[in-house]
């Protein structure tokens, strides 16, 4: 009988593994929406303090312009050398 036990232990093993990969990706109800939103209004950050919740937004904001002009940036140099 251990031998039947044996060929049952991977199965386990693999519905522990989803299930916790199941637990750690749940969001919580959130779409990346309202986080991405949350996360560009600062809204991690002290609401009694204005300058940090202004610097805050502004330097993602600022963070999400480079983002954009280094993908065009690297889009453009492929493009050019073709």
């Amino acid at each position: 009988m251990p031998e039947h036990d044996g060929k049952h232990q991977p199965d386990a093993e693999s519905r522990r593994i989803i299930e916790r990969i199941d637990r750690e990706s749940a969001s919580g109800g959130i779409s990346i929406v309202e986080r991405t939103k949350g996360h560009f209004s600062a809204g991690d950050t002290d609401p009694t303090d204005p300058i940090e919740v202004w610097g805050t937004r502004i330097g993602r904001f600022l963070g999400l312009l480079v983002l954009i002009a280094m993908i065009i940036w690297v889009i453009s140099s492929i493009v050019g050398k073709g």
